[in-house]
């Protein structure tokens, strides 16, 4: 192992070591457990831009649907709370399939025109539905007790719970890029006329890679229903995309943590200044991706990691 996978290896070790003692070190849970949900987000997404190389500009409409099928399973229908999570992993799986199978006919631009057009529709769906709540959203979601035996009343408790589906989410995006699938994707990524001519059908691989991608960011807006009791027409609508974007961007495209790193960012830049400066929040926010861009453009994760593999060379040679 080479001195930069050490420093990997040591880095992620400190990191979840602070994560399992983030209650006991005075840090809110609440938001720490919501930085975790649009971690898993920005993966999701990531796995989809960074490794597959398309760029969806409606991956809210995965993150909001599960969010709501989620709520009104467990407040309605009296749902477990895994089951609930289940629910909505389904659903946004479903509803990635039917967008993945109508856009991955096109490329580019006309590809993600697509997705931001069928996540308008899912937008509406949500505003005008009987079970939504419409402009209120649903309300007063129960964390109920996990399986039945443990109470996720205790922010404690939730807390555990989403770190450990962070940490599992984490990993299944790791052993999908390493595994020979992830390679195609890659490939696909790099050269898809080449991966086209070796005889592999790139649209079935394409449309694999957006099923897990939405399911993923389901994932992420169900247990973020979960977290904080409701969910509303913001997590539906097109901003959502383009702040999942942003985190993914500004933390590294293509990079396993860049994108957890851009979501602590924006996620805490929007907690320390939202009562500060109200809405130009937004504005700050947006001139801290510009200057990224301009200086990183490979994202913080990214540069960190081309100025590792420079000092290496340098220390071959």
């Amino acid at each position: 192992m080479n001195k930069a996978n050490k420093l990997i290896a040591v880095t992620y070790f400190v990191l979840l070591v602070l994560a399992l003692l983030a209650p006991m070190l005075g840090l809110y849970p609440v938001f720490v457990m919501k930085l975790l949900c649009f971690a898993i987000f920005a993966s999701a997404f990531n796995l989809l831009l960074g490794f597959t190389g398309l760029l969806s500009f409606g991956h809210a409409a995965f993150f909001g649907s599960a969010a709501y099928i989620t709520g009104y399973v467990i407040k309605s229908q009296n749902f477990t709370p895994e089951l609930g999570l289940l629910a909505g992993v389904i659903g946004s799986g479903l509803i990635g399939l039917v967008v993945g199978a109508v856009a991955i006919r096109r490329q580019g631009i006309y590809f993600a025109m697509i997705t931001l057009a069928i996540a308008q529709m899912v937008f509406f769906v949500c505003l005008q539905a009987p079970f939504t709540g419409g402009e209120d959203g649903l309300q007063g979601v129960p964390r109920g007790a996990l399986f039945g035996l443990l109470p996720l009343a205790s922010d404690t408790a939730m807390y555990y719970l989403v770190l450990a589906v962070f940490m599992a989410c984490f990993l299944f995006i790791s052993r999908i890029v390493h595994s020979p699938f992830g390679q195609v994707l890659k490939m696909i990524r790099e050269n898809e006329p080449r991966a086209i001519s070796l005889g592999y059908q790139v649209d079935r691989y394409k449309l694999l890679a957006f099923v897990l991608s939405a399911a993923l960011a389901g994932l992420a807006g169900s247990l973020k229903t979960l977290v904080m009791g409701f969910a509303t027409l913001s997590d539906v609508h097109w901003s959502m995309s383009g702040e999942v974007i942003l985190m993914t961007l500004l933390g590294g495209v293509g990079t396993f943590f860049g994108p957890v790193l851009g979501a602590g960012i924006v996620i805490s830049l929007q907690n320390l200044l939202a009562d500060k400066v109200g809405s130009w929040v937004t504005v700050i926010i947006g001139a801290i991706f510009v200057l990224c861009v301009l200086a990183f453009r490979k994202g913080v994760v990214g540069e960190l990691q081309a100025f590792l593999e420079r000092r290496r060379r340098v220390a071959v040679k």
